[in-house]
């Protein structure tokens, strides 16, 4: 690790360009997603429509709204794209702090950190979704049922998406931290009740305010959570 500091500015100004290289891909992850909007957001809506009563259908309620989610969904998508350069860029601007022999992670931590974002979203589509939609539709009667607007699952399903992939990061972050030294699998264990309070924190933080969907994410969080102790285990041996 270089002995020279920086000023804070040379800082700020390293994370700007950081940002901004991480914008321009997620720019251009947008514009080749807006060709494919209608058909992302008919998969993302795909669990919605599975567990919905025949013949209905998600509404929307005012003439730009169709147009605006369409912009949405490809914003959303331009994220996912550009998460592997988001988390190269993360790595750089941290990189500078590390000894010679940490920096051989770069790669690594760009594969993993981008899988495990997938991961998560893959679990709370096809296993949270499923099971949270069905259990919301249930309250419907024969006088009271549903009717989305298209603009409202647009943001519930997004902000789950993009929580669930956050919260999997988990046993890649433990990962580098034990590899550095910084954590070990004895503090982890040591640390478990304040973990579970942050988790529950996290979860109410992370997601729409509804118990379910808080449940939903805080159980798998406490599950990577004990995952990550074994993790440390591993590496600190």
């Amino acid at each position: 690790m270089s002995d020279e500091r920086l000023p804070l500015t040379d800082h700020l100004e390293e994370l700007r360009w950081r940002i901004i290289k991480s914008l321009i891909a997620i720019g251009i992850g947008f514009a080749c997603s807006y060709a494919f909007s209608k058909e992302i957001f008919n998969f993302l809506v795909s669990p919605l429509i599975k567990v919905m009563p025949e013949d209905s259908h998600l509404i929307y309620t005012s003439l730009p709204e169709a147009f605006l989610t369409y912009l949405k969904v490809s914003f959303f998508a331009g994220i996912v794209v550009a998460i592997p350069v988001v988390f190269y860029q993360i790595w750089k601007f941290v990189i500078p702090g590390l000894f010679e022999k940490e920096k051989k992670y770069a790669l690594p931590f760009v594969i993993s950190a981008s899988g495990f974002f997938l991961l998560g979203g893959f679990f709370a589509f096809y296993i949270v979704f499923p099971v949270g939609f069905k259990f919301f539709l249930g309250f419907s009667t024969d006088n009271i049922y549903a009717l989305p607007t298209i603009r409202e699952y647009l943001n519930l399903v997004t902000k789950l998406l993009l929580a669930f992939g956050l919260a999997f990061e988990l046993p890649v972050v433990i990962f580098f931290l034990a590899k550095l030294g910084i954590v070990n699998h004895h503090t982890l264990s040591s640390k478990r009740k304040y973990a579970i309070l942050i988790v529950v924190i996290m979860a109410a933080m992370l997601t729409p305010p509804d118990l379910i969907s808080q449940i939903l994410l805080a159980l798998p969080l406490m599950a990577l959570y004990e995952i990550s102790i074994w993790i440390a285990y591993i590496v600190n041996r």
